[in-house]
């Protein structure tokens, strides 16, 4: 991995760190290479249980593309009449099919949980890699902001599917029409930060919540994110029969006879994750 995105597996926890502080973790070309090969690393590692998404600095989480690439890219494109014919810039925007959707599907269909530690500003596609995490703990000092808009930008990296999910439709639309900063107090209010906690206490903190989940039933976890995503597009007898399926199969796993063993055992588990 390149040094924008650092990676790291212990103890069947993977540690996604953008890094990239002095820019506020931006998105520059190598910083999107970077992390969708570690989303997609982690993401096909057996090995790997749970995956922590996590950011250099104190500032920034990530503050979605980096705009003097940008910039630089499409007044390019426009000197060279690229694009389709009229130099708009549309090669620019590739970076949409080429970094962040690859991303975005790695965070979201991995078969294990995924925890975004959030120390700062997420904004735009930041805003939107966060909330492909399954769970997000925030620094109380930490703000979010959709940001699109106010580039003359429609939502991506997954934002227009995930946003109205956790906020509902209708705030979702009041925030990607109208981007303001977020608080992490009114995060926690929407449903966009499950835990907030003392910037100072966040690294700690976000480590013992993604190591428990490493230590924990991984296909169980795989089968709530399957079922969750499944639930909320599909009508009650569907996901009835989903859960059916996925249930047949969790009670199969060598981690559902620990379970129910240690608990007649009056033990702790020590799940296998498998």
């Amino acid at each position: 991995m390149a040094d924008t995105v650092l990676y790291e597996v212990s103890d069947g926890l993977a540690t996604i760190t953008l890094n990239r502080p002095e820019a506020m973790n931006a998105m520059n070309t190598e910083a999107k290479v970077a992390l969708r090969e570690a989303a997609r690393a982690a993401a096909a590692d057996g090995s790997v249980r749970a995956v922590l998404l996590t950011a250099a600095g104190d500032r920034a989480f990530c503050v979605g593309q980096d705009l003097k690439e940008h910039v630089g890219g499409l007044m390019a494109a426009r000197g060279s009449g690229s694009g389709s014919g009229s130099g708009s810039g549309e090669g620019v925007m590739s970076t949409v099919q080429e970094h962040y959707n690859p991303i975005v599907r790695a965070l979201t269909g991995a078969a294990k949980p995924v925890v975004a530690a959030v120390n700062g500003v997420a904004a735009g596609a930041g805003f939107g890699f966060a909330l492909a995490a399954d769970y997000r703990i925030v620094a109380d000092t930490a703000a979010f902001n959709t940001s699109f808009a106010g580039v003359a930008l429609t939502a991506d990296s997954g934002i227009s599917w995930t946003l109205p999910r956790v906020v509902g439709p209708s705030r979702a639309a009041d925030l990607l029409l109208f981007p303001r900063s977020i608080t992490a107090q009114e995060a926690y209010e929407l449903g966009i930060a499950n835990r907030i906690v003392p910037a100072a206490e966040l690294a700690a903190e976000a480590v013992r919540l993604a190591r428990g989940l490493a230590e924990g039933p991984t296909l169980a976890y795989a089968a709530l994110k399957e079922s969750l995503a499944f639930g909320i597009s599909h009508s009650l007898e569907e996901t009835l029969e989903k859960e059916d399926e996925l249930q047949t199969r969790a009670g199969s796993s060598e981690d559902h006879l620990i379970a129910v063993r240690a608990f007649v055992d009056k033990e702790k588990p020590k799940y296998l994750g498998r």
